[in-house]
């Protein structure tokens, strides 16, 4: 999922662009990034949930971050964040970096 904020911080939308299998989704950084200029969004941040229960980010949710992250850069639409959500919690980029 996807959330677009203005240039103050305000969400003004939010949307799924990837749905995933039992235990992979495919991301891409053309997609979530097609969103974000289509709606003009300021920033974004990026949000999935792990139905497992795990919200240890893998190796490959590491790679895409990174990769969104400086597109995001390219684009002059800054990344504001990462967040896995779980059941029980939630694992953040930024808390994390």
């Amino acid at each position: 999922m996807i959330l677009h904020l203005d240039s103050k911080g305000r969400v003004t939308k939010d949307e799924i662009i990837s749905i995933g299998t039992l235990n992979a989704s495919l991301v891409h950084p053309r997609e979530v990034f097609k969103s974000a200029t289509k709606e003009s969004a300021n920033a974004i941040v990026l949000v999935h949930n792990r139905p497992s229960g795990d919200h240890t980010p893998s190796q490959e949710d590491k790679k895409i971050t990174e990769r969104l992250f400086e597109a995001g850069e390219v684009l002059n639409i800054e990344v504001l964040d990462y967040v896995i959500i779980s059941k029980e919690s939630y694992w953040c980029w930024n808390e994390e970096e």
